[in-house]
């Protein structure tokens, strides 16, 4: 039974049904899982000054390279995201429950990837002004 509810749910996951509201869904789950991916390295390459500071040491000059940089920004993106359309699920959830509705899906899936753009691009911006090896430069 267990296996049978975990094909229903992958199916529901990779059935795209061409609406707003389920890439909402999904950008919200994979930016959750980016974020949780960056804290769970983040806690063991910080755990490495304790127990082999030479390899975190190594750690260090790894994440100085042009994919850690670009992973980097794409973490920022996960961050403001994420946080930006969870602020818009509780608000819908707790203040107006009746605001689900799939006529203000659209407008608000919208509102919330402006915001986030307008939050991640002069992020974004600093970050490669701040270090041009970022992205290679």
């Amino acid at each position: 039974m267990a296996s049978s509810s975990l094909k229903t749910t992958l199916k529901g996951y990779i059935g795209y049904r061409g609406r707003e509201g389920q890439l909402s869904f999904m950008l919200h789950r994979v930016t959750g899982l980016g974020v949780l991916l960056f804290l769970a390295i983040h806690i063991v390459d910080t755990s490495f000054v304790y127990f082999a500071p030479a390899l975190y040491d190594d750690v260090i000059e790894l994440y100085r390279t042009t994919l850690f940089g670009i992973g980097e920004l794409g973490l920022v993106f996960c961050l403001y995201f994420h946080g930006v359309n969870g602020l818009r699920l509780a608000y819908l959830d707790l203040v107006k429950p009746k605001g689900w509705t799939r006529d203000n899906e659209p407008r608000t899936v919208l509102i919330i990837l402006v915001i986030t753009m307008l939050l991640f691009i002069p992020s974004a911006i600093y970050m490669v002004i701040k270090n041009p090896s970022l992205l290679g430069g």
